[in-house]
């Protein structure tokens, strides 16, 4: 990949893409193809083709993807396997039509089965059943997945997938209503600490650069109060209680999204499908991705913690059991990556003093 090469980033605006978009531009690329949603519409099939024909991608990350939490998988299952599938469909096809040199599509974890052995390896995906709140999304993913390996068995395309774990960084969903598991628990902390300061001009603040849907930041004090409490962060005894859904107890692993970025700059420049496939010494060619994680997990409720900490939040956190954990487990092996030459560099402390540093300045 030269630094003149035509690079598209797909969804270059969001946590993924926003970072590869940065680095490429920090290494001194300077052909890069970003349209915004407006400009170019990856669900409509007529659109993606013209796209590829008019501007001859030479290289693809497709960082585009309908995301989201436990709650927005779990409730909008049939846009989580659509968006995603109709994306992926129309990207790749277009790739392979238009004689991409290279792509990178990006998964996720989920794609795991729910009672993996952990960590996980690459040859795990599809022994068992998915993680019911998510299936969906994975079944998506995965489709995407054996989409990129057909076509490079049948047309000798170089198209690449890779499985990041859980991601954070800037440009996050901070929304509560479809955000992952850290970004709420940022904003969560934030509001609630604001609440316990009685500070609701700060309360208002966050809800004008943040809003919430169907919440208006004019609301007086007693509404906003009530608004909060359906996210789970309550007045108790002159204090303010979180409550947080499940057990604190099911395990997860984090990378910054500018770690990923580095890796799949490192996999674009470096790694060939036919690498891959050499380097696992397939028969049958299958579960030829590669994972992208930190290779270190803590418990849901020792994020909190952490989060609470740099956060400055002085009230209490209860769990409610009652509420789903999701899988218990989800680390990855990251030893494939590793060997061929890359590892992550942010710890986890500092790469959430840095999103909260961005998440007050934004």
């Amino acid at each position: 990949m030269k630094k003149k090469s035509k690079i598209f980033v797909a969804g270059h605006r969001g946590l993924v893409g926003s970072a590869i978009t940065r680095l490429l531009q920090k290494e001194g690329y300077t052909n890069l193809l970003l349209p915004t949603r407006e400009e170019l519409n990856l669900l409509d099939n007529n659109a993606v083709d013209e796209f590829f024909e008019k501007e001859k991608p030479e290289f693809v990350f497709l960082a585009a993807a309908k995301v989201g939490g436990i709650v927005a998988n779990n409730s909008y299952r049939a846009d989580f396997i659509y968006q995603n599938i109709q994306i992926q469909n129309n990207v790749i096809h277009s790739a392979w039509k238009y004689g991409v040199e290279k792509l990178l599509f990006l998964g996720s974890s989920c794609i795991y089965p729910k009672e993996s052995p952990q960590p996980m390896k690459e040859e795990y995906m599809l022994t068992g059943p998915l993680e019911y709140t998510n299936e969906p999304y994975a079944i998506a993913k995965i489709a995407g997945m054996n989409m990129c390996e057909s076509f490079n068995l049948q047309y000798g395309t170089n198209f690449i997938s890779v499985m990041p774990t859980n991601l954070y960084g800037e440009n996050d969903n901070y929304d509560l209503k479809t955000s992952h598991v850290l970004p709420a628990l940022i904003r969560k902390m934030h509001l609630a600490q604001a609440l316990l300061d009685e500070d609701f001009d700060a309360i208002r603040h966050d809800l004008i650069k943040r809003p919430f849907e169907g919440v208006q930041s004019f609301l007086g004090n007693k509404e906003l109060t009530k608004v909060l409490e359906e996210y789970g962060i309550f007045v108790v005894n002159n204090s303010v209680e979180l409550r947080l859904w499940g057990s604190g107890e099911p395990r997860r692993e984090f990378l910054h999204s500018d770690d990923l970025a580095e890796a799949l700059l490192h996999i674009m420049k470096k790694i060939s499908f036919d690498d891959i496939v050499k380097e696992r010494g397939m028969t049958e060619v299958r579960n030829t991705h590669i994972n992208i994680g930190s290779g270190k997990d803590q418990t849901i409720a020792e994020l909190a913690e952490i989060v609470k900490k740099i956060v400055g939040f002085e009230g209490n956190i209860n769990w409610d059991a009652e509420k789903p954990d999701g899988t218990f487990q989800k680390l990855l092996d990251i030893s494939r990556i590793k060997k061929l030459g890359w590892k992550p560099k942010m710890t986890l402390k500092k790469g959430v003093k840095m999103v909260y540093n961005q998440y007050l300045t934004e």
